[in-house]
């Protein structure tokens, strides 16, 4: 059984101020024609202290954006840079979004509180909106609570979405049939600093910035130290560097245990704490393909589903050269290298938990993950009916049952798993819960999906804990 979210007070806590002068612009929301709650996370917003407030408040703070109190007096456009399917655009930053609070959470993943940012989608237009709207449609608020709610569900480090509510604008797309509803979007989320801060930082040679904002992320985000023999372990670049390794070794591992395809790996969509965020053209796989793509216009397939832990490699690769700035390369080279022992100790870890099995560490865990892919691709299955159907090596044979041989299950009396078939996220289900909305107005089928999703999440029990963060007893 998972634990849910300890309930917190609500703890105020802009420290982005301290930074605000050069990380981001104080900007307006858009006045929108009606505000009409569709989504309210209840179970995270007891665990920040805002429950108490009435759906009416809620919408003052989350539609209108009155700011809350004892936090940012005006929403703040974050400023950053980024390679977009590797090439550098020094052209972006917050277009359709802002931070609008940071506030405190109750003990998680054994850590102290940690701090948190409110952050919105489709909140209007800002300094870096460019030729675009600034606005969300209601299909991709609705996708992105599908999004965080599976992947929360099978263990991945991922924001929330927070509140989702109807603008009552219409918008054109290309993408979808239009005119489209309008939303605007909060998520909550362990910080949105990028891949792409820290390269901005670099573009514009700003060395005493760039150690402000290193500062900030040791202070706020708090990590282990590097190996006892890596090389200049005491420098703060250093120290940074070597977590945000772990913490997206971590991440990328945790795609692929949940066969999910985030779609968009880009350095501006790399959260320096590891955390998974921003939901665009997202896909779970229907079968076990390394080359599955999420996004139409990945054409190159970049970002598909087997390069993934390649892709965000590259990106780590990336803050590598924009910390060049403030420290020598061979210690950020050596962190560096440490990527793809992480990414194999986190994939045998997060494996293990989806199936309900011991580890019987790296390298018999490897066998074992070997041979499972090798099953889902000869039978062509999905990797949720896969990792269901032989929960804790039930139903196992030939070579499978070889690699579950003497591995104790992970005790779970769940009735989720003798249900006829597991929960997935397919691309029709989607569809079909878009379409009771778009069509009938009908938000039971979202509700639903919900939360049998959060059924499944407690039946799979507690998740590994993200790793590159500080513990705390």
């Amino acid at each position: 059984m998972r634990a849910e979210p300890p309930q917190a007070p609500y703890r105020p806590d802009p420290q982005i101020l301290k930074l605000a002068e050069w990380l981001g612009d104080e900007v307006s929301p858009a006045d929108f024609p009606k505000a009409e709650l569709r989504f309210r996370n209840r179970r995270w917003d007891r665990a920040v202290g805002l429950e108490a407030l009435s759906d009416e408040q809620w919408v003052r703070h989350f539609g209108h954006f009155e700011p809350l109190p004892g936090n940012l007096p005006r929403p703040l456009a974050l400023r950053y840079h980024g390679h977009q399917f590797r090439v550098y655009n020094p052209e972006i930053g917050d277009g359709r979004g802002f931070t609008f609070a940071q506030l405190r959470d109750g003990p998680n993943y054994g850590q102290a509180p940690r701090l948190l940012d409110l952050g919105t989608k489709g909140s209007g237009l800002t300094p870096y909106s460019r030729t675009a709207d600034g606005r969300l449609t209601l299909k991709g608020a609705v996708r992105e609570i599908l999004a965080t709610e599976m992947l929360e569900a099978l263990g991945t480090y991922t924001s929330k979405t927070f509140s989702v509510i109807e603008t009552g604008e219409e918008l054109w797309r290309g993408d979808e049939p239009s005119p489209t509803r309008s939303a605007v979007l909060v998520r909550l989320s362990h910080s949105h600093i990028r891949i792409g801060t820290f390269q901005r930082l670099a573009a514009f040679e700003a060395k005493a910035e760039m150690e402000q904002l290193i500062a900030y992320c040791l202070e706020q985000f708090p990590g282990p130290l590097p190996p006892e023999d890596a090389p200049g372990r005491s420098e703060p670049a250093v120290i940074l560097f070597h977590q945000v390794v772990e913490r997206l070794a971590d991440l990328a591992a945790s795609y692929v245990v949940a066969g999910f395809v985030h779609g968009v790996l880009n350095t501006d969509n790399m959260n320096i704490t590891g955390e998974s965020f921003d939901y665009g053209p997202w896909r779970w796989l229907p079968r076990w393909e390394p080359g599955f793509t999420a996004a139409y216009f990945d054409e190159q397939g970049l970002y598909a589903f087997g390069r993934q832990a390649e892709a965000i490699h590259w990106n780590c690769a990336q803050l590598a050269i924009a910390l060049r700035q403030v420290c020598e390369a061979p210690p950020l080279v050596a962190a560096l290298e440490r990527f793809p022992a992480l990414y194999h100790g986190a994939m045998a870890r997060r494996f293990c938990w989806r199936l309900g099995v011991e580890s019987h560490g790296v390298e018999e865990d490897m066998k074992l993950i070997t041979v499972a892919e090798q099953t889902m691709r000869e039978q062509s299955v999905a990797p949720d009916a896969f990792f269901f159907t032989h929960r804790g090596g039930r139903g196992a044979n030939g070579d499978l049952a070889a690699v579950f041989a003497g591995r104790a299950r992970l005790e779970s009396g769940s009735e989720y798993w003798a249900e006829s078939a597991p929960q997935a996220m397919l691309i029709e289900e989607v569809e079909a819960i878009w379409a009771a909305i778009a069509e009938h107005d009908d938000w039971a089928p979202l509700n639903a999906k919900v939360e049998a999703l959060r059924r499944m999440g407690n039946a799979l029990g507690e998740p590994p804990i993200p790793t590159g963060h500080r513990s705390f007893k």
